[in-house]
């Protein structure tokens, strides 16, 4: 299953869609302003388990802010009679596929029903070990300010329109280049060099971060990590071969993640290049997060 990928290029006609699509197809159907969703933790990454439309069965997606749409299974599909309404590109960390887009699924996560305009679905994966049913992606977190409690194993959703945010956590600037959410910190090679980064934020991700190899040979990274070892990451379009290794620390506002495991590409990027690479939700164990994209607000909350 993918663990490391760039966004989709969405093209500017769907955007505006979504945009324009009428509220009462975009919200839950309840005047609740709040919803409590529970989570699992699956291989350091977080899944949603809901129902789809009338469909009894439970499915479970990733929950993917790396991702620039919702993605489903193509196993799916055709048992839950979705309409085919388009398709387009999705770029990889190694290449780029069609994907079929879709409309018509309702998802019910407990009392909370989100109805996506669209849902994208890739052919290829149909041919891998099927680990999640779809991902909730670029518009599900557009849709809600999402509250992420690992500790607890609750999501909690919010209407952007009414939530106020009333608590004492770093709130650290999100840039959207394109779909998807990027900040700046501050890596701290092993070498005890602080070097200004601007990460990707991908709770997809199964590492706590990833660095492309254009920002790991510019800082002469690899040289400067004791131990390491070499592996594969995979994702849309193949795998590319990576190092196994650790920083001395990121920095995130008052806040540091002290040693993370990071994966220093030796061949491309699981990002664009005018960014360093991505952080996966590994990174943020220690803190309850809550990304407010209204606001263009990633809070971060230390647990006691």
């Amino acid at each position: 299953m993918p663990v490391s990928k760039r966004i989709p290029s969405l093209c500017l006609s769907l955007l505006i869609g979504w945009l324009a699509l009428p509220l009462a197809n975009r919200a839950e159907e309840t005047t609740n302003t709040s919803w409590n969703v529970p989570i699992e933790i699956v291989r350091n990454r977080v899944r949603v388990p809901l129902a789809i439309n009338d469909d009894p069965q439970q499915r479970s997606f990733l929950l993917d802010s790396g991702y620039g749409i919702n993605m489903i299974h193509p196993n799916l599909v055709e048992s839950l009679a979705l309409r085919k309404v388009g398709r387009l590109d999705i770029v990889g960390i190694a290449g780029r596929e069609e994907a079929g887009m879709y409309s018509g699924a309702g998802l019910k996560m407990g009392e909370a029903i989100y109805t996506p305009r669209r849902i994208a679905s890739l052919p290829s994966d149909a041919r891998r070990r099927r680990g999640e049913d779809g991902i909730l992606g670029a518009g599900f977190f557009n849709r809600y300010v999402v509250e992420i409690d690992t500790q607890a194993r609750v999501m909690r959703l919010h209407e952007p329109k009414t939530y106020t945010y009333a608590g004492k956590g770093e709130i650290i600037k999100l840039e959207f280049p394109k779909d998807t959410p990027v900040i700046e910190a501050e890596i701290v090679d092993p070498k005890g060099k602080a070097i200004r980064a601007r990460l990707e934020i991908d709770t997809g991700c199964d590492g706590p971060m990833c660095l492309g190899s254009h920002f790991v040979n510019e800082h002469d990274m690899l040289g400067k990590v004791e131990e390491s070892k070499t592996g594969v990451r995979s994702g849309v379009g193949g795998g590319t071969k990576v190092r196994y290794g650790n920083v001395s620390q990121i920095k995130l506002g008052r806040f540091t993640v002290d040693k993370p495991k990071t994966s220093f590409f030796l061949e491309g990027s699981p990002v664009d290049e005018t960014q360093a690479g991505h952080l996966g939700m590994p990174a943020f164990q220690k803190f309850k997060v809550i990304f407010d994209y209204s606001r263009n607000w990633m809070i971060l909350e230390e647990r006691q």
